[in-house]
């Protein structure tokens, strides 16, 4: 039995507690923000924080990252959306496009979406070849293990949902015009494969969990319970990565 398969799905919150738990939580993470970057009285400048959301389509990625960052200055913080790759991307290694927004020293940034395409959108629909996604996982774990170890703290969300749940927010989307382009063609032609893709889910989970930054997988049935343990599990991971952190960089460079 996967991960998947043994995740709980009927988890939920009541709206009172889950205003009381997310106040909280989005205060406790600001102040960790402006403790990172080194702007409360007598911080320094701490590790960076990558949050990685990966999950079903519609399984509610941008609503988990949106109460994120709603406490956060704008300045403090940098979201980034991938789709497929351009074709200068295509004639790249696949991690090339993802190097250029990973957070230093002190930043935040979250991304919706990820090198994790290789491993699931362009295995199941051969965009990659089969030698190229199995190769990719010891290549993404490698790349992790140098994040973490220069000093990033990665944090990978997986958020699943039911077919059954699925379909009701697809048909939500679609007679909304407002929120219709966040309905793609390929979102409906990924439920035809969606045993192919939970196959490629569970194979990821087992190539790609590692100590340095392992997956946490959420329930994102009820959005309620799926923000808030979104967001407790940023603040714990960002705790631990704080009281293990080193600073790589030394006050004086020494160069001449």
């Amino acid at each position: 039995m996967g991960r998947l398969d043994k995740l709980d799905l009927t988890a939920t919150l009541g709206k009172e507690e889950y205003e009381e738990r997310l106040y909280v939580a989005q205060r406790k993470l600001l102040e960790l923000r402006l403790d990172l970057a080194g702007l409360l009285d007598d911080s320094e400048l701490g590790p960076g924080v990558l949050v990685v959301m990966e999950g079903s389509d519609a399984g509610g990625k941008g609503g988990a990252i949106k109460r994120m960052v709603e406490p956060l200055d704008p300045r403090h913080y940098d979201v980034f959306t991938y789709a497929k790759p351009s074709f200068e991307e295509k004639t790249r290694h696949f991690l090339w496009r993802f190097w250029k927004d990973v957070p230093g020293l002190g930043g935040m940034a979250f991304f919706d979406r990820s090198w994790y395409g290789r491993v699931l959108v362009e295995r199941v629909e051969g965009y990659a070849t089969k030698e190229q996604w199995r190769r990719a996982y010891d290549e993404i774990v490698q790349f992790e293990r140098n994040l973490v170890l220069e000093g990033v703290i990665v944090i990978k969300f997986w958020l699943q949902v039911s077919p059954d749940e699925q379909l009701k927010r697809f048909k939500s989307r679609e007679r909304d015009p407002l929120r219709r382009w966040k309905l793609t063609d390929e979102d409906w032609r990924n439920r035809d494969k969606i045993d192919l893709y939970n196959e490629a889910v569970e194979d990821m989970f087992k190539r790609t969990d590692h100590d340095l930054a392992p997956w946490h997988v959420i329930s994102g049935e009820q959005k309620r319970w799926a923000r808030v343990h979104v967001i407790e599990t940023v603040i714990k991971r960002i705790e631990a990565g704080v009281e293990a952190f080193e600073n790589p960089v030394p006050d004086d460079d020494g160069w001449a």
